[in-house]
């Protein structure tokens, strides 16, 4: 019989401290591998989330930009409101001094714009008897373009009117009651109106659209000119906006009282020798007579052809001592200067409301945190900003 022996020693101390290494390194590299993807998991619903509220920042401020300025179509003293008064204006234009601070005219803000415009409505007429500042009541002509039954071309309780005229005078207000021939309004501006509006002055329904930057809360905010202030987005950390405008002064009437253009911009001017306001006979906010003739009150900021220029803020506020509209101490006073206005340029910069995927890199123009966080991965995610331009078409109706 042939006797086999087995040998049943185990491993030895040295091979198992070296298998322990091994399984060691592998599982670190496993590890080191998982970690980052664990953190990309982590910031990257947040990227997204970001983009999206940016599109929705663009969507909502370019809706309302386009429509700027959009005027009635029926009756008298139609077409662009820029014909009348500044549809755009770089502040926040509105009746609670909770939001625009409380002095008139509505101070200058680069992070703020009051955006007027009258919607696809037929609510849109005129009033027939001259309008004191303190009344409640308005009297008003029914337009052959009224649909039939309707009151005073649907006009209905609790609807925001727009009242202005051809001096640059304009007024928002909520209608509490509406009759056959008349309706009574209640004002939702700083009190009296701004002026007292004659025959003819023009009413219609109208979108008041205030947006602005609430720094305390970083929310970006939309404001409806009365009472109502509502969040768009949050985590907003920068907002501006800057306006470009023709270099030469708004067309205007030529000195025989006709259109040099297809458009006119700004309130027109009474004719020559007919006093009108405190400004000399012929003459408002815009225009002046020399010599018997009207020409420009503006100054030209640039050859013509040249294309837009950037408006400064001194320019837009009035405070380069330019002339103001409307004429007279009036609440609603803006530089004339807004007629220029053609085209807006919007900044918006939104960061990560996770504190952790936000580090301390804040300084310089290339800053990547407006806000420090507390981060200090190699995985962060920094704010993102997006510059645009909206050109309103109701306001580049002769360009």
């Amino acid at each position: 019989m042939t006797t086999t022996s087995r040998n049943d020693a185990g491993f030895s101390l040295i091979e198992v401290l070296v298998a322990t290494a091994i399984m060691l390194t592998i599982t670190g590299g496993i590890f080191a591998v998982l970690n980052p993807t664990g953190a990309i998991f982590q910031a990257q619903p947040e990227v997204v989330d970001m983009q999206q509220r940016l599109r929705i920042g663009v969507d909502t401020l370019t809706r309302d930009l386009m429509m700027a300025g959009a005027g009635a179509y029926s009756g008298s003293q139609t077409g662009s409101l820029a014909a009348f008064f500044a549809p755009v204006q770089p502040a926040v234009q509105g009746s609670d001094p909770t939001y625009d601070g409380g002095s008139f005219p509505a101070a200058y803000r680069n992070d703020a714009i009051t955006i007027f415009y009258v919607p696809s409505t037929s609510s849109q007429t005129s009033i027939s008897q001259r309008m004191p500042t303190v009344s409640a009541e308005l009297k008003v002509s029914p337009e052959t373009s009224c649909p039939n039954g309707a009151n005073l071309c649907g006009f209905t309780e609790g609807m925001s009117v727009l009242i202005y005229d051809d001096t640059g005078s304009f007024d928002t207000m909520t209608i509490t009651q509406v009759q056959d021939q008349a309706a009574h309004l209640q004002h939702n501006q700083q009190g009296d109106l701004s002026k007292q509006y004659d025959i003819g002055a023009k009413v219609v329904q109208y979108q008041d659209h205030v947006y602005f930057l609430d720094a305390a809360t970083r929310q970006l905010k939309h404001y409806d000119g009365y009472h109502t202030v509502t969040p768009v987005l949050d985590e907003v950390v920068g907002l501006s906006f800057e306006y470009y405008g023709d270099p030469q002064p708004p067309v205007m009437l030529d000195g025989n009282g006709l259109k040099s253009q297809d458009v006119s911009y700004g309130p027109k001017p009474p004719a020559l020798g007919v006093a009108k306001g405190v400004w000399p006979a012929g003459e408002n906010c815009t225009i002046q007579v020399v010599g018997g003739v009207q020409t420009p009150r503006l100054t030209a900021l640039g050859a013509a052809g040249t294309g837009l220029i950037k408006l400064t803020a001194a320019q837009l506020s009035g405070s380069d001592g330019g002339p103001m509209c409307p004429d007279g101490a009036n609440s609603n006073r803006f530089s004339a200067n807004l007629f220029r206005i053609r085209q807006v340029r919007v900044m918006l910069r939104l960061q990560t409301g996770n504190a952790a995927l936000r580090g301390s890199l804040t300084g310089g123009a290339d800053a990547l945190f407006t806000v420090p966080g507390t981060g200090t991965g190699a995985r962060l995610v920094g704010d993102q900003q997006i510059r645009f331009d909206v050109s309103p078409r109701n306001m580049n109706l002769s360009r």
